[in-house]
């Protein structure tokens, strides 16, 4: 696992941004696994400046509420279009989220699994961390092993995310999410956090007991991790 502090959020999403930018000159059509949430936006933001071409890029995003459609303004499909798609020039074409309307969320899961598979994985895997240690929406406890399914969500996700609603009423119950099993598998977890209240679950990620009942100590089990943290995100690593 490769750690790198950044002093600032914005400095963050430089370091993370070079790293994203390195892969596509490489590769133009990169298989992205999108996060959405406050963490990756600087990562967002700093790719727009980095003079790529990313019209062959390919992406996934981590989940989607249930019940919201793509056209919903909280929807994470809107989400990704506002800050993804149309910030850095994507084809909307190649970026897939989940159906939140889907009528068997069993299915669309399924189906959404198999469409990663046949673009040939994820190369990238952007993540943030929720502060009891979800990925994505993988609430614990959740199995390492498990694939891109329907879920219930926390109460304390819902408040937490309740800041992007107009109220705590408002935030969707339950969510599709890839599983953790479906996040191991790309080539490239680069996780991100920044902020003081991100502190504790950073440090819990990195350097805590490797346990289902904490989801993202599942990092310290891949073969290739980059985390980034701000200063305040990194306050409470015992590594120096």
């Amino acid at each position: 696992m490769k750690i790198i502090k950044a002093g600032t959020s914005a400095q963050a999403g430089i370091r993370a941004a070079r790293i994203v930018a390195a892969l596509i000159r490489e590769k133009p059509d990169a298989v992205l696994g999108l996060a959405t949430g406050s963490s990756p936006l600087p990562l967002y933001e700093a790719l727009g400046g980095e003079n790529l071409d990313l019209s062959a890029v390919r992406g996934f995003s981590l989940d989607e509420y249930l019940g919201l459609g793509s056209t919903h303004k909280h929807s994470y499909a809107q989400v990704i279009r506002r800050e993804v798609i149309d910030r850095l020039g994507l084809t909307p074409a190649l970026i897939h989220t989940p159906d939140g309307e889907a009528e068997d969320a069993a299915r669309e899961a399924s189906d959404f699994e198999a469409r990663i598979h046949a673009a040939g994985g994820i190369d990238i895997q952007i993540l943030g961390i929720g502060s009891n240690g979800h990925l994505a929406f993988n609430e614990p406890p959740s199995a390492f092993t498990s694939r891109t399914r329907a879920v219930e969500l926390a109460d304390s996700t819902r408040t937490d995310n309740a800041r992007f609603f107009d109220s705590l009423e408002d935030v969707p119950t339950h969510a599709i999410t890839q599983g953790l099993g479906t996040i191991s598998e790309a080539r490239h977890l680069l996780l991100i956090a920044h902020g003081q209240r991100k502190a504790e679950a950073a440090a819990r990620a990195i350097e805590g007991p490797v346990t289902e009942q904490f989801p993202a100590s599942m990092i310290q089990l891949h073969p290739n991790v980059t985390v980034i943290l701000d200063e305040a995100a990194a306050s409470r690593l015992q590594r120096t």
